[in-house]
C-alpha cells in the first residue's frame, strides 16, 4: 500500500495545481480585459474555447493512456498545459490569449488519468476499487484547496507586483511546470494494454458530434432560441452521435465501447455526470448574478464583489467537506448508496432555493447541502466508471465522465442564459433577470440531482466492489495478519 499511498500524495499536489489553474484567473478577468483591450462579454469565449477543446481531446488522450501507459500521456498533457500557461503570461492580443487559454484545457485529462493509474496499481493487490474511491475524495480536496488558494492569491500577487499582469500570470505557469517535473520523476507507469489500436474514425465522428452540439449551445447562449443555426447545428450533432454509435458497434477496438457503456453499472454513472454537470458547471453564473441583484427588486442579496466571493468560497468549502466525507465513508458504506445519497443532496439543496432564497443564511445553507453532494460526486463518478470498466478501458471510462459533465454544464449554461434573459428589464432594473427565471434555474438543477439519484438505483447493489482475492492471495493476507 505504501507505493499507492505515495502515488496518491503526488497526485494531490497535481490536483492542487489543477485547482490553481481553475481559480487563479477569475479574479483577474477585469484586468485581463483591460490588458487585451476587449469587452467584458468577450471573456465568455475563453470558457467556450477551453470547454470545447477539453471535450474533444480528453477521450482521445485517455484512450492513448490505456494503450501506451497513463503516466506517459499524463506527462504530455502536463507539459502542454505548462506551455500554454507560459504563453498566456506573454500573450498580448485577444486571439493569442484565446488560443493559449484553449490549449490550457489539456489539464482536464489529468484527473481521469490519475484515477486510472491509481486503479491499475491497486488492482494488482485486489483493492483497486476501494483504494480508488478513497483516493478520488482526496484528489478532489486537493483540487478545491488549489482553487481557493488560487482565487485568494491572484489579487494579492497582482497588487504586490504593482499591477504587472505578465508577472502575475507567470505564477500558475511555474506551478504547472513544477507539476510536470513531479510527474516525470515520481509517478510510476501503468502497464500498457498490448495489441490495441486507436479508432481514428470513431474519434473523428465523436469530435464532429461534440463540435456541432457545443457550437449549437454556444450560439443558443449568445443568440437565443430564435437563431435558426442553433437548431440546425443541434440536429446535425444528434445525427453525428447516432452515426457514432452505429459505427462503434461495428469496430473490434472502438474509441468508446458502446457495449460497455450500456452496462447497468456504467450508463447510470455517465448519466449522473451529465446531470450533475448542470448544477456544478452551469449554475455558478446565475448564483453569482443572483447574489449581486439589488434587493430593491424584492429578491436577490445585493452583495458586492467581496460578498459574492465569500458566497462562492462557502460553496467551495462544502465541496471539500463532501469530498472528505466520501473518502471516509467509502470504507464502510456501499458505494452505490453513497452515490445515491450524494445525488439526492444536490437535488435537496437546489430544491430548497425555490422557496428559501431571500436571506443570506438561506442561500448559504442551500449551497452547503448541494455542495456536500457535489463534492462527493466529483470524486465518485470517475472512480465508479473506472471500477465498472474492463481491463484496458479504465482511462477512457473515467475520462468520459468528464466529457459528459462538461456537455451537461455547457447545455445548462446555454439554457440558463436564455431563461434568465426572458423577463429581464421588465422590472426596476434593465439588466436583472426575473425571480421566476432564477426559480426555474434552481428547479432544473434540483430535478437533475433527483433524476440522477433515481437512475443510480438501476446500478446493481454489488457494483463498484473489490474483486475477491485469489485463494493464494487470501492465505498470504491471513499469514500477514497473524
Amino acid at each position: 500500500m505504501g507505493i499507492t499511498a505515495g502515488l496518491i500524495g503526488w497526485f494531490v499536489l497535481v490536483e492542487v495545481a489543477s485547482g490553481i489553474l481553475q481559480g487563479y484567473y477569475v479574479p483577474l478577468f477585469s484586468d485581463i480585459v483591460e490588458h487585451l483591450g476587449i469587452r467584458d462579454a468577450d471573456v465568455n469565449w475563453f470558457e467556450a474555447a477551453q470547454l470545447l477543446l477539453s471535450s474533444l481531446v480528453v477521450p482521445v488522450l485517455a484512450k492513448l493512456g490505456d494503450m501506451y501507459g497513463h503516466k506517459r500521456i499524463l506527462l504530455i498533457a502536463a507539459v502542454l498545459t505548462a506551455g500554454a500557461s507560459w504563453w498566456l503570461a506573454f500573450a498580448g492580443s485577444f486571439w493569442t490569449f484565446l488560443l493559449a487559454w484553449a490549449l490550457q484545457g489539456f489539464y482536464a485529462v489529468w484527473l481521469p488519468l490519475e484515477i486510472a493509474l491509481i486503479f491499475e496499481r491497486g488492482r494488482r493487490q485486489n483493492r483497486g476499487v476501494s483504494t480508488t474511491r478513497r483516493a478520488a475524495g482526496l484528489l478532489v480536496v486537493g483540487l478545491q484547496v488549489g482553487a481557493i488558494a488560487g482565487a485568494l492569491a491572484a489579487g494579492r500577487i497582482f497588487a504586490a507586483t504593482g499591477g504587472d499582469l505578465t508577472l502575475t500570470l507567470i505564477v500558475p505557469a511555474i506551478a504547472v511546470s513544477l507539476v510536470a517535473v513531479v510527474i516525470w520523476l515520481a509517478v510510476p507507469e501503468s502497464e500498457p494494454t498490448p495489441d490495441r489500436s486507436l479508432d481514428t474514425g470513431g474519434f473523428v465522428i465523436l469530435a464532429l458530434g461534440l463540435l456541432l452540439v457545443t457550437s449549437a449551445l454556444t450560439f443558443l447562449r449568445l443568440n437565443g432560441t430564435d437563431f435558426v443555426v442553433v437548431w440546425l447545428l443541434l440536429a446535425l450533432g444528434v445525427g453525428a452521435f447516432a452515426w457514432f454509435v452505429r459505427y462503434e458497434l461495428g469496430q473490434d477496438d472502438p474509441a468508446i465501447d458502446i457495449r460497455v457503456l450500456r452496462r447497468p453499472e456504467m450508463w447510470p454513472v455517465q448519466a449522473t455526470a451529465f446531470l450533475i454537470g448542470i448544477s456544478l458547471l452551469g449554475a455558478q453564473g446565475p448564483l453569482s448574478t443572483y447574489a449581486g441583484t439589488d434587493t430593491s427588486l424584492g429578491y436577490g442579496l445585493g452583495l458586492d464583489a467581496t460578498g459574492r466571493s465569500n458566497v462562492i468560497g462557502v460553496y467551495l468549502v462544502s465541496l471539500i467537506v463532501g469530498a472528505v466525507l466520501f473518502a471516509v465513508t467509502s470504507r464502510r458504506a456501499p458505494p452505490r448508496a453513497i452515490l445515491i445519497v450524494a445525488a439526492g443532496l444536490v437535488g435537496v439543496g437546489y430544491a430548497l432555493f425555490v422557496p428559501f432564497h431571500q436571506e443570506l443564511w438561506q442561500v448559504l445553507l442551500n449551497l452547503s447541502i448541494a455542495g456536500l453532494g457535489s463534492g462527493a460526486l466529483v470524486g465518485a463518478m470517475p472512480a465508479a466508471a473506472a471500477a465498472a470498466a474492463p481491463r484496458g478501458q479504465t482511462g477512457v471510462a473515467s475520462a468520459l465522465t468528464n466529457t459528459t459533465k462538461t456537455v451537461g454544464g455547457t447545455f445548462a449554461s446555454a439554457l440558463f442564459g436564455v431563461v434568465l434573459a426572458v423577463g429581464a428589464g421588465t422590472l426596476a432594473s434593465e439588466t436583472a433577470a426575473s425571480l421566476g427565471g432564477y426559480q426555474l434555474v434552481w428547479a432544473v438543477c434540483a430535478a437533475g440531482g433527483f433524476l440522477a439519484a433515481a437512475l443510480l438505483f438501476v446500478v446493481p447493489k454489488v457494483a463498484f466492489a473489490d474483486d475477491a482475492p485469489a485463494p493464494a492471495d487470501a492465505a498470504a493476507g491471513e499469514s500477514q495478519i497473524i
